[in-house]
């Protein structure tokens, strides 16, 4: 397990298995370092609409968006996912 920061300072885990979720998909099979960037330097957060527990941090530095999506409880704070989108 991984322990990252966010723009807040807050210390947010990614699990060995989330991790692995993530980077299996072909077009995030590189991009771990860049998740740590948009999750300390977003360019944009958002509320989730389906859960006020969970934030969208995104990140428009290159072709397509970084999304890191967090949920952030009282006691605790995990990476959920994190996807290129194009809008």
């Amino acid at each position: 397990m991984k322990i990252l920061r966010d723009l807040w300072d807050s210390a947010l885990r990614l699990t060995d298995e989330r991790l692995t979720h993530i980077l299996d998909h072909p077009e995030m099979s590189d991009m771990e370092a860049e998740i740590g960037e948009t999750l300390l330097r977003p360019e944009r957060v958002a509320r989730s609409r389906s859960d006020e527990e969970v934030l969208l941090l995104r990140d428009q530095g290159r072709r397509k968006i970084l999304c890191a999506v967090v949920k952030f409880r009282e006691e605790d704070a995990f990476v959920i996912t994190a996807y290129l989108t194009d809008n």
